[in-house]
């Protein structure tokens, strides 16, 4: 739950509830009851304070919550020491930004903005994507980010300063991108909606984690696997593997082999 630190873990459902887990005893530590469903959540640097966003839905809008653990009262009487709402577009990923200072949330419109978790006030908007974006990563020193959106792109920006810094094209929806903790690379997962999967050919092969070269922005490498769309992929913190997990049912976890590394010093 904090940097190094791995004795919690936290998840965001659409039973309506955010629940704080022992990652070693599987005993169930908190709840928190929402009024609609929970879309993400997270840990801040600190593993101090915890915000979780509730999606547009039933009547109610979307909300940033933040609790600090420190605080059991907050919790026990689900009172957040910060409620945010966003009444434009619902918040659809969302992480924390280096030192806890702020959040970086994406929309379902493919804005971009800060949350300040001291004052709740928007820092900064940007809008770079055109579609919804579908999942924010950072990269393992917390100064830049990347997303995966529904307009086929995955994009890098600063944490701090928003800027838009590289854009990694495709041909169908990127569901999740993540950034290798040792090289400049990044990897893709995606394909078509779920539910237009058995109204296309069913080619194997078409759902591919796809790398790119961080900085030249050009794909270098596929892997197959797959037979439906990856919703979720991410490095080892070691950077010599990675895991994708798909609308097929499985999780996949592949290890680099030594070419991918000489390659990488050689060029």
């Amino acid at each position: 739950d904090g940097p190094g630190d791995t004795r919690h873990v936290l998840t965001g459902s659409a039973d309506n509830s955010c629940r704080l887990w022992d990652c070693e005893t599987g005993k169930q530590l908190a709840l928190v009851k929402t009024s609609s469903a929970v879309r993400t959540c997270g840990f801040d640097f600190g593993g101090n304070i915890i915000m979780f966003s509730t999606d547009k839905q039933m009547g109610y809008q979307c909300f940033v919550s933040f609790f600090d653990l420190r605080d059991p009262s907050q919790i026990e009487n689900n009172e957040p020491y910060m409620k945010i709402p966003c009444s434009d577009s619902k918040i659809t990923s969302a992480v924390w930004g280096p030192l806890g200072e702020f959040i970086i949330a994406g929309h379902e419109n493919g804005e971009l903005n800060q949350f300040s978790a001291k004052s709740g006030e928007q820092l900064s908007n940007i809008k770079e994507h055109t579609k919804q974006i579908n999942d924010i990563q950072t990269s393992r020193d917390m100064t830049m980010f990347i997303t995966a959106s529904k307009d086929n792109t995955a994009k890098l920006f600063d944490c701090t300063s928003l800027e838009h810094l590289k854009t990694f094209r495709t041909e169908r929806p990127v569901n999740s991108a993540a950034l290798s903790p040792i090289f400049d690379h990044v990897v893709l997962g995606g394909g078509q909606e779920a539910m237009d999967v058995t109204t296309t050919s069913t080619r194997i092969g078409k759902f591919e984690a796809r790398f790119f070269h961080l900085a030249f922005e050009e794909e270098f490498g596929r892997v197959k696997g797959h037979f439906g769309p990856i919703n979720s992929v991410a490095f080892h913190p070691d950077g010599k593997s990675y895991s994708s997990g798909g609308e097929d049912g499985y999780v996949r976890i592949h290890y680099f082999d030594p070419q991918y590394f000489e390659f990488e010093f050689e060029a």
